[in-house]
């Protein structure tokens, strides 16, 4: 697999406007929760956002179709790289970014008209932009599981074939994941 990166793109909206009181715990420990997954095992990169500090943007960052404007013009949203399906699963929902989940209350539960998330295979080197994690999360919205837009529950390997993450492998990563772990004690 050392050919391939596992691309991963998240979404969410919030229920009121980013700059609402109410999203201050989300925004509070960002930081820290992007600090612990660039040191997680298997990150490659990721991409950051025009006018913030830290990584470059990947691209003018855009919004799939189900985005609606909560009056901000903004919504949570990543793209990563990953070595493999297990650290982007121990990562994301056995790591630090668990805890983000934990604040769902936050955002629009709309899962039957969009994924929160979507992954797919990039040569090695690649570095996909906003738009083209917006084509592919809307190819799972639209389509389904395939093997140009994916879940960790219905996964593909590089080649296009059927996988199964390795739960296992997921939770050792995490544990060693949280040995590194700095975040504040409000997170962890």
């Amino acid at each position: 697999m050392s050919g391939h990166w596992l691309a991963l793109y998240t979404f969410a909206q919030f229920r009121t406007r980013a700059d609402d009181p109410a999203n201050d715990d989300f925004f509070f420990n960002e930081s820290a929760i992007w600090a612990a997954m660039e040191r997680a095992d298997g990150f490659i990169a990721r991409s950051g956002y025009d006018g913030d500090q830290g990584p470059e943007s990947w691209g003018d960052q855009v919004y799939p179709k189900y985005w609606m404007d909560n009056g901000d013009g903004w919504a949570p949203s990543t793209i990563s790289l990953w070595q493999n399906l297990e650290s982007a699963l121990a990562a994301v929902y056995l790591g630090p970014h668990a805890e983000l989940l934990r604040l769902g209350h936050l955002f629009v539960k709309d899962a039957e008209d969009y994924p929160p998330y979507v992954l797919w295979w990039v040569p090695a080197d690649h570095q996909p932009d906003w738009s083209e994690a917006i084509e592919r999360h809307e190819l799972l919205g639209d389509n389904g599981p395939s093997s140009d837009a994916f879940t960790f529950k219905t996964a593909f390997d590089p080649d296009g074939r059927t996988t199964t993450v390795d739960a296992r492998q997921s939770r050792e990563i995490a544990g060693r994941n949280r040995l590194r772990s700095d975040l504040p004690k409000q997170v962890q």
